[in-house]
């Protein structure tokens, strides 16, 4: 048994078996895919990867089903694995890519089954009677035991929330997972939190709401994202990149290539690089533009080219960024209070009240460089009808 050091959990413990793992061409990619983009040009501390992040699902399910006397050990060991391979299918920069994979390939990042049977590391989960299928349903959550890796409250949750604000610097991620992980049980064949687990999981719930605006949907990293994938479907679009190949890929490689066209998905690349980002023309919630502005999601270049047409620029000088409607899938998440079962959102006013703030957190936005700011911001709020609002200003907005 071999042991590692893990700023967030302490020691990890690695059998053969894991190591066998970790050791396969598959798992060690995941050294060079950054667990959140290109955050890291908001927080420059945000270089951690997809494979600490692994690790740490790893050592969480690890915590939580060994208090479960139910779980043989065999089911143990397959889960354990599970956790570890959960995020083998992410392309480069992690979600960033995973809209265009799934566009061009029809695969999600939990959809692993083809990498689990390849190469080496097909050879050693064969060697060690390990089927690839129900690893994967694990991974996707279909098993009752997949529920502790993809479910309302999981530990993939747990580890990513603690992790991205140790390394953002962002004092939101507190949450008390050991806490709720001794506080979570199964209860006819569904995981559960126990009432004294409550407290615990509200604090999941305030701090991924609390990290959304901060972290995983700030605009600067949207801009960057929104640049960079598009950088990349320049390529594919010119046949230069496979999108079958993107999760075998890792960030430096991606990147590499968009540097080296000589076309658009370069020009962005060199913006990226200098950190010359595209601008804010249009930044609204709901309040302004309505729930309606989700059916454009379907048909975003055509809109970009509409608005860029109205300003007289070329298409490419306009990005549309219009995120999926909120869900917060915790709040549906199962409390034993009194041998019955009730919602989360049931069970504590605090997570009743967060589904609205969701909502009031979303932003749309519309990219474009500086020096057509003003123009595009007036063609954008004229096609998308955009309304008034009165402006609350912060104590903190007023004083600076």
């Amino acid at each position: 048994m071999k042991v590692i050091r893990d700023p967030i959990h302490g020691y990890i413990e690695l059998d053969p078996l894991t190591l066998s793992i970790i050791d396969s061409p598959q798992v060690q990619r995941l050294r060079r895919i950054s667990q959140l983009g290109l955050s890291n040009l908001v927080y420059p501390g945000a270089n951690h990867s997809r494979f600490e992040h692994s690790l740490g699902v790893m050592h969480l399910a690890t915590m939580l089903t060994n208090k479960i006397d139910s779980i043989s050990d065999d089911e143990k060991e397959e889960l354990r694995i599970a956790a570890l391979l959960h995020d083998i299918g992410h392309g480069p920069f992690s979600h960033v890519t995973e809209g265009l994979t799934k566009h061009y390939t029809r695969k999600r990042h939990e959809d692993v089954r083809d990498i689990l049977r390849a190469g080496e590391l097909g050879e050693v989960l064969n060697e060690n009677g390990l089927n690839p299928a129900s690893i994967e349903n694990h991974i996707q959550g279909k098993t009752d035991l997949g529920k502790i890796l993809n479910s309302e409250i999981d530990v993939d949750r747990m580890d990513y929330l603690v992790r991205d604000s140790h390394y953002t610097g962002v004092a939101f991620g507190l949450v008390d997972h050991v806490r709720l992980i001794n506080e979570m049980k199964f209860y006819e064949n569904k995981l559960v939190v126990t009432a004294g687990g409550v407290k615990a999981a509200e604090s999941l719930l305030v701090s991924r709401f609390l990290m959304h605006p901060s972290v995983y949907y700030h605009h600067v990293s949207r801009i960057a994202e929104t640049m960079f994938i598009r950088a990349v479907d320049d390529l594919i679009q010119k046949e230069a990149l496979n999108p079958f190949d993107l999760r075998k890929m890792n960030d430096s490689r991606v990147f590499e290539m968009i540097r080296n066209d000589d076309g658009y998905a370069g020009e962005l690349a060199q913006r990226l690089d200098n950190r010359k980002l595209y601008k804010r023309a249009l930044y609204v919630g709901f309040d302004e533009v309505g729930e309606g502005v989700l059916r454009h999601r379907r048909n975003i270049k055509r809109v970009e080219a509409e608005i860029a047409e109205d300003v007289g620029i070329e298409a490419e000088s306009v990005l549309i960024d219009i995120p999926k409607s909120p869900e917060i899938a915790e709040m549906k998440a199962l409390v034993k209070i009194n041998h019955r079962m009730v919602r989360l959102d049931e069970a504590s006013n605090i997570v009743a009240t967060l589904e609205q703030a969701h909502f009031d957190n979303w932003k749309m936005g519309v990219y474009t460089p500086k020096e057509h700011r003003e123009d595009v911001a007036k063609a954008a709020r004229n096609f998308f009808d955009t309304k008034k609002v009165t402006k609350q200003f912060r104590l903190t907005e007023i004083e600076g």
